[in-house]
């Protein structure tokens, strides 16, 4: 508002998604940064407003609103995806594909928590979805609740490292714990496929369990049309 911006502002916030992507608040904010930007405003809002702007957690937070909201554009040109869920630079086409399957998945066990596990809910509170949850330092791949209305902390790994994996979900399920409290959450790891050092690091990390998964497709062909 001080700098005149108070009706673009709005039109993104107001703006029609015209994806099946789960990443619209990113992608708001994607073109929020997009606009301070234009007019040269980002430090100032970053010195004004978000301290932690200029650390490695806020650069990061950046790089990912820029990518999400260019393969929104890409989207709406009909053009391939160039964005990785962890804010990285893309490395071409087998990490566009598993951004792909990494996504398509998430989405899959959001609609479906009971693949999972029977009795869970995907978590959601005051119109915010437990899918990609944000917090501080970073997004939950999905948030549920058990039987037991315990939380249940869920990373999704397509390819990354062991170490990273287990790190940032130790980090969220404490950031849970401080933060939404109740009981004591718990963690799951789904991979396509469970490494023997995987299953050695998880062995030590009480509350933390391990679960792959596998993807099967079906056509069925129908009679030919004239």
């Amino acid at each position: 508002m001080a700098h005149g911006l108070a009706q673009e502002v709005a039109e993104i916030r107001d703006m029609v998604i015209e994806w099946d992507s789960s990443y619209t608040t990113s992608l708001g904010r994607g073109h929020i940064v997009d606009l301070f930007e234009k007019h040269g405003l980002l430090d100032e809002f970053k010195a004004a407003l978000w301290a932690s702007g200029n650390t490695p957690a806020g650069d990061a937070k950046l790089r990912r609103y820029r990518k999400i909201k260019q393969q929104y554009d890409d989207f709406l040109a009909r053009r391939g995806p160039e964005v990785s869920d962890d804010g990285s630079e893309g490395q071409g086409d087998d990490e566009d594909q598993q951004f792909a399957a990494e996504a398509d998945l998430r989405d899959f066990l959001a609609k479906n928590p009971g693949r999972i596990e029977a009795g869970l809910q995907l978590y959601s509170s005051e119109g915010k979805s437990g899918v990609e949850y944000a917090i501080d330092g970073g997004f939950i791949d999905l948030l549920m609740l058990d039987r037991d209305h315990r939380f249940v902390v869920i990373e999704l790994k397509v390819g990354r490292g062991r170490n990273r994996t287990i790190g940032q979900l130790l980090y969220y399920m404490g950031w849970v714990d401080n933060n939404l409290g109740m009981a004591p959450c718990r963690g799951m790891i789904i991979v396509k496929e469970i490494s023997d050092d995987l299953k050695t690091a998880v062995q030590r990390v009480p509350d933390v369990s391990l679960h792959q998964y596998s993807l099967s497709v079906a056509v069925q062909l129908g009679p030919l049309q004239a």
